[in-house]
């Protein structure tokens, strides 16, 4: 199988039909909050290879990806049930976003766009700078360390899924507040970036991640 193999470290519950797993880090990884890996597995015998995009702020030991479960896929649920112990398979890192801890930030994340926002966000306070982050889910998951990122200073929104008109107030609100970050869906982002646009911004200048 292509790629390097790392362990499993951990797999956790962290919000309805979602997984956070813990990887361990392999010798001279380097990733920052943005960018995504490949990762690859044979569950029944048969390679299955799926990109994640990294939902902890840092790689030093082990680094983290979210993953929501689809009870009809073919990696996820096997995914969901390892133990920590086992062997998978990574490239990357790969993708040009990246959050250098040089900015305050703005991350504005829809569905599985959580992990990134989060750890841009969490990236941003270790670094003492200004974060805000608005995240439209109905089954919103990471919501503990949604909590410790309001306890430590960070504007925390969390919003429903039909709740455009509230999104597309809390954008206007924060659009000038820090570099802005969008990772979801196309309906989202590209609800997000007219959003920017109709509000005086420039969604060029934003970096966002359509999971298409």
């Amino acid at each position: 199988m292509e790629g390097t193999p790392v362990t499993v470290e951990s797999v956790a519950d962290v919000g309805p039909d979602t997984i956070a797993i813990e990887l361990e880090t392999p010798e001279e990884f380097a990733a920052a909050p943005g960018q995504f890996v490949l990762l690859r597995a044979a569950p029944t015998g048969e390679e299955i290879s799926r990109h994640y995009t990294l939902s902890s702020p840092s790689v030093t030991d082990s680094f983290e990806i979210t993953v929501g479960i689809d009870p009809d896929g073919d990696l996820s649920p096997w995914l969901a049930d390892l133990d920590g112990g086992e062997t998978v398979h990574l490239e990357g890192p790969f993708g040009t976003i990246t959050y250098e801890r040089d900015e305050d930030v703005v991350a504005v994340a829809g569905g599985p766009g959580v992990g990134p926002a989060i750890s841009i966000a969490e990236a941003a306070r270790e670094a003492s700078h200004a974060a805000v982050v608005i995240y439209q889910d109905d089954e919103p998951a990471h919501l503990d360390r949604l909590e410790a990122l309001a306890d430590d200073g960070a504007s925390v929104l969390v919003l429903e899924e039909d709740a455009d008109g509230d999104l597309a107030d809390a954008l206007e609100a924060h659009l000038e507040e820090g570099r802005l970050y969008a990772f979801g869906f196309d309906d989202f982002v590209t609800f997000v970036a007219d959003v920017i646009d109709g509000a005086g911004g420039d969604a060029d200048d934003a970096l966002i991640e359509n999971f298409g």
